[in-house]
């Protein structure tokens, strides 16, 4: 069995926002001349370790956030400390690094490299704005008014009328939110998952990912060495505990920041899964119409179609996407299943 697995998902989103850099995250595509939306790889990766510990029932490690106050008496931020400790499930699977001064860094890289979350094809996701009120002009009673002056003093009900008067002008009990980007679209994610590395720890103390002292801890807790004798395995059990929820977690995950007013479920339409990468990009993938639009402008198709080693499955909800397309009501369910069985079934111990 080859050592890496990829896997690649189509997930359809519905007027929604992924993150609010510049009211959404977005880049320019120079082929097509348009601006589309994303959701970074950092992003998908917080979202899918947050649905693996949500899975297992267990929190995730406990980062020590650092400041320091200067010598003008100034607070400012310093950089997080992770606690480089593989026996929480988010730890050995996002991995870690902590830079301490006069302290060697401990790194060790994620065995799962993650893409950010982008259009299937620049032609077939949207972005539009919307301007928003919070607005509580209803009960006028209920929610006060205050204004301050320059100085910072808040002035009394006499001075706000006084002012209100001079200057003609109102007190509405709302607040304009101009310009809210949403997106509406077809987007795709690509996971490479390095199964050498997946649920191992390097002993290497030239460039370590742990201290002595750590490697020794893990040693007495059951881990085995591998049989190079350069890395320290999980034991069989834990890695059973982990491989179902990181394959519901890989199948599952979905952006739940920001989703206070714009929830979108992000249905996932197809995964595909093969140890060839390009494979599941053919199988999952966007073609030019060669009949264009009235005006000239292209049209992009979605395709999802089976390709010889790749395994393709399909929801129901892709038939209202893609054409031509074939889903079964537990498709998620039969990925979840596919990759429980490739991860169970390569040998963690070589």
């Amino acid at each position: 069995m080859k050592p890496y697995l990829y896997l690649r998902g189509l997930k359809v989103a519905e007027h929604t926002v992924f993150a609010v850099q510049d009211g959404q995250k977005n880049y320019y595509d120079p082929t097509f001349n348009k601006r589309v939306s994303y959701s970074s790889g950092q992003q998908v990766k917080r979202s899918l370790l947050d649905m693996l510990s949500e899975t297992l029932a267990e929190d995730r490690a406990p980062v020590t956030f650092n400041y320091e106050i200067n010598n003008k008496d100034e607070l400012g931020n310093k950089e997080p400390w992770s606690p480089c400790d593989p026996t929480y499930a988010d730890q050995l699977i996002g991995g870690w690094m902590r830079a301490r001064p006069g302290v060697v860094t401990l790194k060790r890289r994620s065995p799962l490299s993650i893409s950010a979350m982008r259009p299937l094809h620049p032609l077939l996701v949207s972005m539009t704005n919307e301007n928003l009120t919070f607005d509580r002009s209803d009960r006028p009673d209920n929610n006060p008014i205050r204004v301050i002056n320059a100085a910072g003093e808040a002035l009394s009900e006499e001075q706000i009328n006084d002012y209100l008067t001079r200057k003609q002008r109102t007190l509405p009990r709302r607040h304009w939110i101009p310009d809210n980007s949403r997106t509406t679209g077809l987007f795709v994610f690509d996971v490479a998952i390095d199964l050498n590395r997946l649920f191992s720890v390097s002993v290497n103390q030239h460039e370590p990912e742990l201290t002595a002292d750590s490697l020794q801890n893990l040693r007495n807790a059951g881990w085995v060495a591998s049989a190079d004798g350069e890395r320290l395995i999980a034991p069989a059990e834990r890695r059973t505990e982990i491989i179902p929820a990181l394959a519901s977690a890989l199948v599952n995950w979905h952006v739940t920041s920001n989703q206070a007013r714009t929830y979108s479920p992000q249905t996932m339409l197809a995964i595909t899964i093969s140890d060839n990468a390009s494979r599941i990009a053919g199988a999952i993938r966007a073609d030019l119409d060669a009949d264009q639009n009235r005006d000239n402008s292209y049209r992009a198709i979605p395709i999802v179609e089976p390709i010889k080693g790749v395994d393709l499955f399909t929801s129901l909800a892709c038939k209202g996407y893609v054409p031509g397309v074939s889903g079964s009501a537990d498709a998620m369910e039969q990925a979840e299943q596919r990759l429980v069985e490739l991860l169970s079934a390569y040998k963690y111990e070589n």
